[in-house]
C-alpha cells in the first residue's frame, strides 16, 4: 500500500477516535490525551482512549474544516472543531496552545508569540529553537493564563477543542481561535487546518508530500520482510503505556508499513501494563521514551526487572532510547521528519 493511502486509512481511524475521545471527555496531559482512570493493574494490560465511532461521518466532518477561501484573499473563514471563525487579515502575532500547533506554524515559517508548553516538558523544543523565536510562555496545555495571552495581542490563537473547548468563548474574545478536534494523531489534518488559517496550504502540501517519499524511501529500504516495533513509554506514577495504532508515532509507523506485535496492532492510543509483565513489550525492536523527568517513572525498575533483560530486542541490542519531544510531543510535521530518520538509522543499519 502506498504511503499515501495508508495515510488515508489512519486518517479514517483517527479522525473517528477523535470524536469518540472528545464525546467522552479525555483529559490532556502527555502530548496526546490521558484519559481519566486509565492505569493498568499490577496483573495486567489495559487499553487506554478506545477509538471506534462512524469512520466515514468522522472523515466527513474534518474534511469540512478548512477554508475555501483562494491564497491571498482575505478576510477568510476557517470552519473548526468549534465552529466557523472569520480571519480579517494575514496573522502576524500567532499564540499556540499545544507543541503540536507549535510544530505546524514553526515549519510554515511563523514565529509565534506566545506558546503554552506541556507539563512534562516546559521549555521550548530543543529540535524547534533555531527557528521558533521566543514565545512567551502562556501557561500549559490543562493550565492556560487568559491574561498572558491577551497581553500578547494576538491575531490569531490556534489549539484543540479536547485541550481547551471550555476556554474557547474567552479566548475568541481576545483572537479570532481556531481548535482541530485533538492533536495527536490527526496531525495531518491538523497541519492542513492550521495551514489554511495562516494562508499557508500549499506550504503544508509541499510538506506532506516530502514526508509521504521519505515515507516511501523508508519502506523501500527496509523491504517486504520489515521487524517489528514496539513503542514503550514510561509515564509519572508507574503507568508504563505500549503506544498502538491512534497514536502520532502508530500514524507514522503505519504509513512506512513497520509491523507491530499484536498488543500494539489495536485501533487505540495506547496499552498500558506494569513493570511486571514488561515482557508483553518484546519485539525485534523496543523504542523507549520517558514523559518529564525520569525518577518520576518506573523506567529504572522496569529495566532492571529480569524480564526486561530477557526481551528478545534487549538481549539483541535493539532497545532504543528517542527523544521523547518528537517521538510522543512533536505531534507535527517536522518531529516526524526527525522520527523519520531515527527510523532509517535504527533499523537499517
Amino acid at each position: 500500500m502506498s504511503a499515501s493511502r495508508r495515510g488515508t486509512a489512519a486518517a479514517a481511524l483517527a479522525l473517528a477516535a477523535a470524536l469518540s475521545l472528545t464525546a467522552c471527555g479525555g483529559s490532556a496531559g502527555d502530548g496526546e490525551e490521558t484519559p481519566a482512570g486509565s492505569s493498568a493493574g499490577a496483573g495486567g494490560k489495559k487499553a487506554v482512549a478506545q477509538g471506534g465511532g462512524d469512520f466515514a461521518d468522522a472523515a466527513k466532518k474534518t474534511a469540512a474544516m478548512g477554508t475555501e477561501a483562494k491564497p491571498g484573499q482575505w478576510p477568510r473563514t476557517i470552519s473548526h472543531a468549534m465552529g466557523k471563525t472569520v480571519i480579517e487579515s494575514q496573522p502576524k502575532r500567532v499564540v499556540v496552545l499545544d507543541v503540536g500547533e507549535l510544530d505546524n506554524v514553526v515549519s510554515l515559517g511563523i514565529k509565534p508569540v506566545g506558546l503554552a508548553p506541556t507539563e512534562g516538558s516546559p521549555e521550548l523544543p530543543s529540535y524547534l529553537k533555531k527557528d521558533a523565536g521566543t514565545p512567551k510562555n502562556v501557561g500549559t496545555i490543562n493550565n492556560l493564563n487568559l491574561e498572558a495571552i491577551a497581553g500578547l495581542k494576538p491575531d490569531l490563537i490556534l489549539g484543540s477543542q479536547l485541550r481547551a473547548a471550555d476556554k474557547y468563548d474567552e479566548l475568541s474574545k481576545i483572537a479570532p481561535t481556531v481548535f482541530s478536534l485533538r492533536p495527536g494523531f490527526t496531525w495531518k489534518e491538523n497541519y492542513l487546518l492550521n495551514a489554511a488559517a495562516l494562508d499557508k496550504t500549499a506550504e503544508a502540501k509541499a510538506k506532506l508530500a516530502a514526508y509521504d517519499k521519505k515515507v516511501e524511501a523508508l519502506d523501500e529500504k527496509l523491504g517486504a520482510k520489515k521487524p517489528t516495533v514496539s513503542m514503550v513509554r514510561f509515564m509519572p506514577d508507574g503507568v508504563i503505556r505500549l503506544y498502538a495504532k491512534a497514536s502520532f508515532i502508530g500514524t507514522i509507523l503505519e504509513d512506512a508499513g513497520i509491523p507491530r506485535p499484536k498488543n500494539q496492532d489495536i485501533d487505540d492510543l495506547a496499552a498500558e501494563v506494569s513493570a511486571e509483565n514488561i515482557d508483553q513489550a518484546d519485539a525485534d525492536y523496543v523504542f523507549t521514551g520517558v514523559y518529564g523527568d525520569p525518577k518520576a517513572t518506573d523506567k529504572a525498575k522496569t529495566q532492571s526487572n529480569p524480564l526486561w533483560k530477557n526481551l528478545g530486542a534487549v538481549k539483541a541490542g535493539h532497545a532504543h532510547d528517542v527523544p521523547d519531544e518528537t517521538w510522543y510531543l512533536g505531534l507535527g510535521v517536522t518531529a516526524a521528519d526527525r522520527v523519520l530518520a531515527d527510523l532509517d538509522r535504527y533499523l537499517t543499519k
